[in-house]
């Protein structure tokens, strides 16, 4: 598992624990509660809250949760009996302040500041929900669709252009959270 930073709080409950990768990194003020799975290279900004305690919560690979997001799931209920859990892939950014609720997000998708997702959300690889949007109970996104509003609807396909855009930022966040993780560790100077 990864170092425990200042005022970070990691803690199992119901027999769960967080699952955290050693390249991870996780930044001060964050919160990460129970069926938590962080994989390789995957960043989680200032003051993010990550609460696995009715359902899993899984990110994939070099991911990333800036700033600010809350990220929750649901449990089993009438007609989900497996509930809804939060299931992201590689090479995903959420932007600042994103709330992301019962939702999965495949490899490269894309969350903007400020979006909401609920639960038995699908954005789809490539897909993009764009800042400030809403994306009601059981909605997709299919790939390589930017959807926008409250609530989100489709705007417009995505082009080669924008997905390669999207990846430098998932490259310059890896990069980034090294340079933070060594402050915390002793390894740079502020």
């Amino acid at each position: 598992m990864t170092k425990q930073r200042p005022d970070t709080t990691i803690i199992g409950i119901h027999g769960k624990s967080p699952r955290i990768h050693d390249s991870a990194f996780i930044a001060p003020g964050c919160r990460i509660i129970g069926d938590v799975e962080i994989g390789p290279d995957v960043s989680i900004w200032y003051n993010c809250v990550l609460r696995g305690d009715v359902s899993r919560i899984v990110i994939g690979a070099r991911s990333n949760v800036q700033d600010g997001t809350v990220i929750h799931c649901d449990g089993a209920q009438p007609g989900a009996p497996d509930g809804f859990p939060t299931l992201i892939g590689e090479d995903v950014l959420i932007g600042h302040m994103a709330m992301i609720h019962g939702t999965v997000i495949e490899d490269k998708g894309f969350v903007g500041f400020s979006a909401q997702t609920m639960n038995g959300c699908v954005i789809e690889r490539e897909g993009m929900l764009a800042a400030g949007a809403l994306l009601a109970p059981g909605k997709r996104i299919p790939a390589r669709q930017l959807w926008s509003g409250r609530p989100a609807t489709f705007m417009r396909d995505l082009d080669d252009r924008v997905i390669a855009g999207l990846q430098m930022g998932v490259a310059h966040y890896v990069e980034n959270a090294k340079h933070h993780a060594a402050l915390y560790d002793g390894a740079a100077e502020g």
